[in-house]
């Protein structure tokens, strides 16, 4: 069993470790099998292990059962399309009686099929309703073409009968007295009538004149809507046309031409009386279809009202039982099939509820023989299970995104509910901004009931996710921004009058050797009255680069002190020795004793330059420090720090692989094969060093583990400097945040307000909205989370946290419902 303690119903929440597991072997009746894994998921505390993972997924002893549930799935899928097409909305999971999976399995397929069936019957309707209403068009269309084309010819007719009243039969045409003479001899011409494309249209008249050669009459006019095509079911506007033609070859080649263009074809009848008769025909049976359709829509509906219904329900359970026999497909089979083996891991808290599990599923099932529970001793790591909650869940994703940790190591999680948002507020330090976020975050927890179950975007899921790190940060901000006494870039004397005032009134713009103190210092943060003079930057970059420096070198000290309490909790005593003692010495003898001076000279007003002095203790350690002298016997002091340092490096690099050579020699020679509790386990699996039943020596490479030490003293070293020099981003973007901000105020706001005209001073207003909410609301809150976030992981979480386990997933129902939401 994995180390760790705990037990009892319900542990405390402790994010510190996480909680500690065990490897379980569970053998359950066949009979009680499926009831068994189904409350197991219910419970959701059980890790399962694939036993089968050598045999393919058809190879599985439950895989009919898995196909079973996915056509259910694809049935389902059918009916949501269905649904969603029709516009019928799904009913939220109502409590109904409980459905058998081979009865939901009938039940699913008998409604396909008549699903199925009603939307071809309405797809062939619905097809011959179109075709009919294109009918209509064109014998309208058509009518109007023979109308117009008749009434133009009774009025040629009559103009050459007029103007051949008078005239002698010899001037007229020989071919029109033939004509006239003779009219058996006139040429019978063909007629074509339909609906092609309007965008195929010119196209489609060119085609036809060049096959023909231009032995045809074509008559077209654009539809004044878009016509339902028959084929398609879409709209799309089409042009009516009338083709007169002479010959069957003619008429051929037409018919290719109208099926190449999708040119939808219909009869049209030259006589009128027919026309009219056509149009009564073609009306009635349009009336009659429509009926017939709705109809077929409206029972369409109910079938779908009374799948939508149930939906969720059938969903949920298609779902569960795939799951369920997913997992059964993990479990290997008892040879004589009798029984299955299930082995997993489960939080050591977890063994009684297990248990129960196990009890009531026996008894529901009615078998004769109960589940057996056992606790397996292993030496294989154990996944990693935190329990947090709403709160504490966000920041440990931040974690979580850097690496998983290890089993039982020491967690980040714990210091960054409160590091994290503190190292982003000295950022973004203005409690104005803060309040704006504040209230932005306390709409979000106050919906939060209402939000969690909308669909929302990327960017606001993953605001509502992090809603409670956002909340920390805006406290914060609001906390470093009363320190900085900043509201959007003004100060305010909130806490009691400015300690200093003018010599005379002519000082408003001097330094502070204008000013004389005449009160007592101001009570809480920075005096008012540094924010306007000339001696501003100066001053406020001195102090939150002091500031930033101490706050890199707390938490990096921080780091190194969690570093000791893993080494004490894997009880390693050489990662206490020859790790945490070295590194601990060498960055206080350099950058502890650089915030030691930092503190002096605040407290003692020195005006020593501390560049000087930290340069020439490495310089020139012997000279005299003169002038930047803080205290008696620091030059002997820097000389013992600065000879500390230079021990400490070989301290790391040299004692370990030799220690660690040691141990692996003196496992080999005693009678136990198993790692011992001191050995640095990093190492040990660097090189492969499996903790396996077996006899066999291992090789110890003592090259690789050198160098494997080497790399990380060096890493060590030159990170104290460069992690140190990170924290000077602390500095920076506070400085960048607060001049944005002054700028804003200064140049947009206080500018539009000197004008004294009320439009630019809403142009103004507007303006420095939107520059604040853009500029400082949303792109410096998002770059100074990024840089705190690597502050946390690189230069903090470097120094203790290997981050290389693997996260509890458990089989639970719960989670699948969260996945699929």
């Amino acid at each position: 069993m994995a180390r760790g303690g705990g037990g009892g119903c319900c542990p405390p929440m402790d994010l510190m470790r996480s909680e500690a597991m065990q490897l379980v072997q569970v053998i359950i009746p066949a009979e009680s099998a499926h009831l068994t894994v189904s409350y197991l998921g219910d419970l959701g505390l059980l890790q399962f292990k694939d036993l089968n993972a050598d045999k393919s997924p058809f190879q599985r002893t439950y895989a009919a059962q898995i196909k079973r549930c996915s056509e259910m799935a694809r049935k389902l899928r059918f009916f949501k399309e269905q649904m969603s097409k029709a516009g019928i909305l799904i009913s939220p999971a109502r409590l109904t009686e409980n459905l058998e999976f081979d009865d939901l399995e009938i039940k699913l397929g008998e409604l396909e099929a008549e699903l199925t069936e009603v939307n071809a019957n309405n797809e062939k309707l619905q097809r011959t309703f179109n075709e009919l209403l294109e009918y209509n068009t064109v014998l309208q269309k058509a009518g109007e073409f023979f109308y117009s084309a008749q009434r133009s010819a009774a009025a040629q007719q009559r103009e050459i009968e007029a103007s051949q009243s008078g005239q002698s039969s010899l001037e007229s045409p020989l071919l029109e007295q033939e004509m006239s003479t003779d009219p058996s001899k006139q040429v019978k011409l063909g007629s074509l009538g339909g609906l092609v494309p309007k965008e195929k249209a010119m196209a489609f008249e060119r085609i036809l004149f060049r096959a023909t050669r231009g032995n045809i009459y074509l008559k077209q006019e654009a539809v004044d809507e878009p016509v339902t095509d028959p084929a398609s079911g879409e709209k799309v506007a089409k042009n009516a046309f009338v083709i007169f033609y002479s010959g069957e070859r003619a008429r051929a080649k037409i018919l290719k031409i109208c099926d190449a263009f999708n040119a939808n074809r219909y009869p049209f009848p030259e006589d009128v009386g027919k026309q009219i008769h056509a149009v009564q025909e073609v009306s009635g049976k349009i009336s009659e279809l429509k009926a017939t359709i709705d109809m077929g829509l409206a029972h369409r509906d109910s079938i779908l009202k009374s799948i939508a219904s149930d939906f969720e329900q059938w969903n949920h359970l298609a779902k569960r039982e795939k799951a369920i026999y997913h997992t059964l497909n993990m479990l290997s089979v008892d040879v004589t099939k009798k029984c299955l083996v299930a082995e997993g891991w489960s939080p050591v808290f977890a063994s009684s509820q297990i248990q129960d599990a196990l009890q009531r599923a026996t008894f529901d099932s009615k078998s004769q023989v109960g589940s057996i529970f056992q606790v397996l001793n292993t030496k294989e790591s154990p996944p990693t299970y935190f329990q947090t909650n709403k709160f504490t869940s966000a920041f440990q994703e931040i974690v979580d995104a850097y690496g998983v940790a290890k089993y039982q190591e020491a967690n980040p999680g714990v210091f960054t509910v409160v590091t994290f948002p503190f190292l982003f507020a000295v950022m973004f330090g203005d409690w104005g901004h803060g309040i704006c976020l504040l209230l932005a975050t306390l709409f979000l927890i106050a919906r939060e009931k209402k939000l969690a179950s909308q669909k929302l975007g990327d960017i606001m899921e993953m605001m509502f996710g992090g809603r409670y790190v956002i909340f920390m940060m805006s406290l914060f901000s609001i906390y470093t921004g009363l320190i900085y006494n900043e509201f959007f870039s003004v100060p305010f004397e909130l806490f009691g009058k400015s300690a200093y005032a003018c010599r005379d009134p002519s000082c408003g713009d001097a330094t502070t050797e204008g000013l004389r103190k005449v009160r007592d210092t101001y009570p809480f943060g920075v005096d008012p009255v540094w924010h306007g003079s000339r001696s501003e930057l100066p001053f406020l970059n001195s102090v939150k680069m002091k500031m930033s420096i101490l706050l890199g070198v707390a938490q990096m000290n921080l780091g190194i002190v969690m570093s000791y309490f893993n080494a004490k909790f894997f009880r390693n005593s050489i990662n206490v020795w020859y790790q945490f003692v070295p590194q601990l010495i060498f960055l206080n003898s350099l950058f502890g004793y650089l915030s030691l001076l930092i503190i002096i000279k605040w407290c003692t007003g020195s005006k020593a330059d501390l560049y000087h002095v930290m340069i020439y203790m490495f310089l020139s350690p012997t000279d005299e420090l003169g002038e930047n002298q803080l205290f008696s016997g620091q030059k002997t002091v820097q000389l013992v720090l600065l000879l500390l340092a230079l021990v400490s490096v070989p301290w790391m690099l040299i004692p370990k692989p030799i220690l660690l050579k040691k141990q692996h020699e003196q496992r080999h020679q005693g009678h136990q094969y198993a790692m011992l509790q001191g050995t640095d386990e990093s190492v040990g699996a660097e090189l492969g060093e499996h903790h396996e039943d077996s006899n066999d020596h291992e090789e110890f490479e003592f090259s690789e583990v050198f160098v494997h030490q080497l790399i990380h003293t060096i890493e060590f070293v030159l990170g104290a400097v460069s992690n140190t020099a990170s924290y000077l981003r602390l500095w920076a973007l506070s400085l960048a945040h607060s001049e944005l901000s002054s700028v804003f105020y200064d140049k947009v706001l206080m500018l539009t307000w000197g004008y004294n005209n009320i439009f630019i001073l809403i142009v103004g207003i507007i303006i420095f909205v939107f520059a604040t909410v853009g500029v400082l609301l949303v792109m410096e809150t998002l770059s100074a989370f990024l840089h705190a976030l690597r502050l946390h992981w690189v230069e903090f979480q470097n120094k203790f946290y290997e981050g290389d386990g693997y996260k509890f997933a458990p089989f639970s129902f719960a989670l699948i419902r969260e996945e699929e939401d």
